[in-house]
């Protein structure tokens, strides 16, 4: 692929349809992404201690829009790009034309987010040319997990290994220049804690990472079949229900997304967002509104692998121990490691470009979700390396 290709890359790359399972069995699907993409890595400092002081959503809220932020200046260029939502942070795969305006906008936004909840917001990157330099490897394919769904599939050590130079090293970003680069159109926090579907169920955060000997495509596969054997299909096991959701809304809810969006929130940014917030209510009573709430379900984040699988799934106590039981045996034959936090509900923040099908929901489990399951996980690979 020619340089001045490259940009299209991702945008550009079909979208297999066949099951997860399937697809990543087939290897001459993955494509590796060019070398002069990049890897940029956002992620909140102490967001242990925020979640642990009751600022959880903030938290989820403050990881997302460092997303759309980049969504939005993607659309503005006709691109894709893959992207990987962490609960306190998020992982952009990025092409070269928009990394000048990506970082702009993050270095404005890094201000805001202090602002608005006195986060210290991180934001680091990697060339990727860096990582191959070093040996790494970085595919990726498309995968339609269902009707309106689709999510990047990335193999390889590659965006582990950038978490890892970026550890080591930190990237000095550039210090804001353009305000106007900030766009968070779309970003919204409305909707309270989703409690699972029946009251005898939990949600599970699952955190696994292949160990770096074993083939990762086949691993995955494994506990992917796993998952499915004992929760069902994508659909059975998700956190979100429609019969779930519930609305939640306050003055500090509406001030915080303005501070995020805008560096400030004035009384008539306020009383916009209350109006927004009516007539959404109002919009959700219709048909075309159940039809947004639908929708909302199917394109619910839950799953991402990205070298390693991320996932958020409901079920029962019952089915969370047989889990474990396959997973020790995984993690005790030397194939993963993995971290896994048991949350009562699962908590959402969005981006909404329009009601119809351009929308996607970022989705945590409480009581720690992802974090909490990230501090297992580091605990291992720590035990591990000594």
């Amino acid at each position: 692929m020619h340089n001045s290709d490259t940009n299209l890359f991702y945008s550009e790359l079909p979208v297999f349809e066949d099951g997860l399972i399937q697809h990543l069995s087939s290897s001459n699907r993955f494509k590796k992404v060019p070398e002069d993409w990049h890897v940029i890595i956002t992620d909140i400092k102490d967001s242990t201690r925020a979640i642990q002081e009751g600022m959880h959503q903030q938290v989820n809220l403050a990881a997302t829009a460092s997303i759309i932020s980049a969504l939005n200046i993607a659309r503005s260029q006709g691109l894709e790009f893959p992207f990987f939502f962490g609960g306190d942070g998020a992982t952009l795969l990025i092409p070269n034309l928009m990394y000048n305006d990506v970082i702009n906008a993050l270095s404005v936004y890094q201000g805001n987010v202090k602002r608005a909840f006195d986060f210290d917001l991180r934001v680091d990157e990697v060339p990727v040319y860096q990582l191959y330099e070093e040996n790494q490897v970085l595919l990726v394919s498309k995968n339609r997990l269902s009707d309106k769904h689709t999510i990047p599939v990335v193999l390889g050590e590659g965006l582990l290994y950038a978490d890892e130079l970026i550890k080591e090293k930190r990237f000095e970003l550039k210090q804001e220049t353009d305000r106007n680069t900030l766009n968070l159109d779309g970003m919204e926090c409305r909707w309270d804690a989703v409690k699972p579907s029946e009251v005898t169920k939990q949600v599970v955060c699952l955190l696994l990472r292949i160990q770096p000997e074993h083939n990762q495509a086949t691993i995955l596969s494994k506990v992917l079949t796993a998952i499915e054997n004992i929760y069902g299909s994508y659909k059975d096991r998700r956190p979100i229900s429609v019969k779930g959701l519930k609305l939640a809304a306050s003055i500090e809810r509406f001030k915080a997304e303005n501070e995020l969006k805008f560096g400030e929130s004035s009384a008539k940014r306020v009383v916009k967002s209350i109006a927004g917030y009516a007539i959404g209510k109002a919009y959700l009573k219709r048909n075309s509104g159940k039809n947004y709430l639908k929708n909302l379900v199917e394109l619910s984040d839950t799953l991402v692998i990205n070298g390693m699988l991320n996932t958020v799934i409901s079920g029962t106590e019952e089915q969370r121990a047989k889990l474990e039981t396959e997973l020790n045996d995984l993690e005790e034959s030397g194939e993963v490691l993995y971290g896994m936090n048991i949350c009562t509900e699962s908590i959402m923040s969005c981006y909404v470009q329009d009601r119809i099908n351009n929308h996607v929901h970022f989705i945590d489990g409480s009581e720690g979700g992802y974090t909490a399951a990230a501090s297992v996980l580091k605990r291992k690979l720590s035990l591990q390396k000594n």
